[in-house]
């Protein structure tokens, strides 16, 4: 199978996934068009001749706006030449590079919650969903019930919450506010569409939340200890290869319970909040 192929998912929407696998990116990236006349390019993608081509040759002369869900590496680079080849416009919130951000995402429109992109065909409505990185955004296609959840909700794997750019606290919430839209269908930035968007996302909360509660457990049990440490005794049902990223997604769990003063940090170590009992 190429994946380079473009892939009719509606009518309006079509999705070509970039040639970038990989332990974080699973299959590739996936690059969205939405529209028939005008057309809109969500998350364009890594900056791959032969991707950026095969998007142009299907639909240059069609694309109006080149939108993010965020500006990681993986989907945003892509962005700056689509715009300069095709005079789109491009869209998206840009925050401060922290090592992870893509650096040619610059002078693009920013979005608001609830806004509004109309192509000839669709709207697209923006959700500010912070959590993976402060800046991220879904994209809802009412008219084909189709939530475009960009690396807020992947196929097959859970997505990494890096600090302080990425926040579990807020990951969670934005879970829970997607739960007050009308979908029926998620197309992800990895993966294939997700089935039972509202299901999955009760189980992404539930699945984080069970995690929050073994970082609890395992401090009860260890006391005052450091996240390389804690990090094989939470997250030993994942593979020891991942544990590097694990870790951060730890670091993302220890902080929303240090906000819920929960447990307390000093010197790199970690331990529970001791309660004062009267």
């Amino acid at each position: 199978i190429s994946y380079l192929e473009p892939v009719q998912l509606t009518p309006a929407v079509h999705r070509i996934t970039a040639n970038n696998s990989g332990p974080m990116t699973g299959p590739g990236t996936n690059c969205y068009i939405v529209g028939t006349q005008k057309i809109a390019v969500i998350d364009p993608g890594p900056l791959l001749d032969d991707h950026v081509e095969r998007i142009l040759e299907n639909f240059g002369n069609r694309i109006e706006w080149v939108i993010v869900t965020h500006t990681h590496r993986d989907h945003s680079p892509a962005a700056a030449k689509l715009a300069a080849r095709t005079g789109a416009k491009m869209v998206g919130n840009v925050i401060a590079n922290d090592g992870l951000q893509d650096p040619s995402f610059e002078n693009a429109i920013p979005l608001l919650n609830n806004q509004t992109i109309k192509t000839d065909t669709r709207v697209i409505r923006s959700i500010l969903t912070p959590g993976h990185v402060s800046n991220h955004v879904c994209f809802l296609i009412e008219e084909d019930g189709l939530l475009m959840t960009g690396d807020h909700m992947m196929e097959g794997s859970t997505v990494v919450i890096v600090p302080p750019a990425g926040s579990m606290k807020r990951y969670i919430d934005s879970l829970k506010r997607l739960l007050d839209y009308e979908f029926s269908y998620v197309a992800p930035g990895h993966g294939t569409v997700i089935m039972e968007p509202k299901r999955e996302i009760e189980r992404l909360i539930a699945h984080r939340l069970s995690r929050e509660s073994k970082v609890i457990d395992k401090l009860t049990r260890i006391g005052n200890t450091e996240i390389s440490k804690l990090t094989p005794l939470v997250y030993d049902d994942v593979d020891p290869s991942l544990h590097e990223w694990a870790s951060l997604s730890l670091h993302a769990h220890l902080i929303k319970l240090q906000e819920e003063r929960v447990v307390q940090e000093k010197d790199g170590c970690w331990q529970l909040v001791k309660k004062n009992h009267k």
